[in-house]
């Protein structure tokens, strides 16, 4: 008798197994509906509550929601029974970019070229506060045109990871690429550890063989700490110092991303990669609740949009007034500021809100956001990807009196640049028939900048 396939969901017909480890295995899977491959990850959610990974599967599901690049393993979604967790993610067909270097090292311009892909997703990853901290050429795949993927995020962190000190303090990583900062136990930049690793990526990608080698581990780590490296006679001078560079053991000497992209060896060749266009929002927390979800009897259900409530707007008491006031901004005795200024705008107009929510969606519009409203807020949703991923706008809107509105703009996601350029040449040109103004203020004085 012929097999039986068997369907995950619904909406997976599961084949050959590709991997496993301790707690996972990876299959080959299609998508019935537009039979497109994908990779299916099962993790035993039994395993890993046991052993207390609970924390690490959460991160890896936020991280990977995070992250949307060419040059990085995509999540399509996250589904549940009651004793396993499945990601569904793209298929990379090529396999691991470790099983070509152990054909043999590459020549420089391949190496370049993968050296060029890996700088540009781990670049990407740090602007949107993830440090992978375990890249190694296992861990980069190769589609079927040659590209890089990064994937494995189990063991990353994220920004909110730091301690008060601004550092990391988790010792992980695989030995032979791993930092030496992390290796001597004290705190370190994620940032930092992430490109001493891509450096040892591309020792091995173009000698054949590790950097830091010794069958004595503790020796190994003394080479690693000391950043003793020999290089092969077919390296070029300009090469071993571009590496020493990366693999300066002291990390506040090790080159930034930054310098690192002007570096003549880099620049030869390199195309920044063209970013993927990301869908609306964000489904981590959805996805990190159903893969923990006690209750799995309507993880098949699709979930449906609820219409936009009618927007009313916020009503400001004599207080949220003075408060609102340059002369008695009292926010610095209450807020927490790190030295990270959120830019806000303000403007103050006498149209209703119904005028005021109509102009914003005429901006969105022109602009391409994406509008979501709701208990007197309104949400633009950039549909570009910028270097810190999509921008993202707050508009709320404050009832002074029944003739008299403060609307308060500020950026919640994305690049800082950006948002003010869009302020710039979007916002504040299109505000400038709706807005208030005195006689003693010029046509648009009211959206200015100020921090929260």
């Amino acid at each position: 008798m012929e097999k039986k396939p068997t369907i995950l969901m619904n909406r997976y017909e599961l084949g050959r197994i590709l991997g496993q480890g301790t707690f996972a295995k990876v299959y080959h899977a299609r998508n019935l509906a537009s039979n497109q491959s994908v990779a299916i990850k099962v993790i035993d959610k039994e395993k890993v509550l046991r052993v207390g990974m609970i924390d690490q599967i959460k991160r890896e599901i936020s991280t990977m929601r995070l992250v949307r690049h060419p040059n990085i393993v995509q999540l399509h979604e996250v589904m549940a029974s009651k004793s396993k967790i499945y990601f569904a993610m793209e298929y990379v067909r090529g396999g691991e970019l470790f099983a070509r270097v152990a054909r043999g090292r590459l020549k420089e311009d391949a190496a370049r070229k993968y050296f060029h892909q890996l700088i540009g997703a781990v670049d990407f990853c740090h602007s949107r506060g993830v440090y992978h901290r375990d890249l190694k050429p296992e861990n980069l795949l190769v589609d079927d045109n040659g590209n890089l993927k990064v994937s494995d995020f189990g063991l990353s962190a994220l920004q909110e990871c730091q301690k008060q000190d601004g550092l990391l303090h988790t010792t992980c990583g695989t030995p032979a690429y791993v930092a030496p900062e992390i290796i001597n136990k004290k705190g370190y930049d994620g940032a930092k550890a992430d490109i001493w690793s891509c450096g040892v990526i591309l020792f091995v990608l173009l000698a054949g063989y590790l950097p830091f080698h010794d069958a004595n581990l503790m020796e190994m780590y003394r080479k690693i700490s000391r950043g003793e490296v020999k290089y092969p006679n077919w390296f070029s001078s300009d090469l071993r110092r571009f590496i020493s560079r990366l693999l300066d053991p002291n990390p506040n000497n090790r080159i930034t991303i930054e310098k690192l992209v002007e570096y003549p060896w880099f620049k030869k060749g390199y195309k920044p990669a063209v970013m993927l266009a990301q869908s609306h929002g964000s489904n981590s927390l959805k996805d990190v609740q159903v893969a923990f979800s006690t209750d799995h009897k309507d993880n098949e259900a699709n979930k449906v949009e609820q219409p936009d409530s009618p927007l009313k707007p916020t009503s400001l008491n004599a207080f949220d007034i003075i408060s609102h006031s340059k002369g008695f901004d009292l926010s610095g005795l209450f807020g927490n500021d790190q030295g990270q200024k959120a830019t806000n705008s303000r403007f103050m107009t006498q149209k209703p809100a119904s005028a005021i929510v109509s102009k914003l969606e005429q901006i969105a519009e022109t602009e391409r956001f994406m509008v979501k409203k709701q208990d007197g807020l309104v949400k633009l949703q950039g549909s570009k990807e910028g270097r810190k991923g999509q921008l993202a706008i707050d508009a709320e809107i404050f009832e002074v009196t029944p003739a008299f509105y403060v609307v308060e703009v500020k950026k919640s996601a994305g690049d800082t640049l950006e948002y003010e350029r869009f302020c710039n040449k979007g916002l504040r040109p299109s505000l400038g028939d709706i807005c208030w103004s005195s006689q003693s203020e010029e046509k648009f004085p009211s959206l200015s900048e100020s921090s929260n």
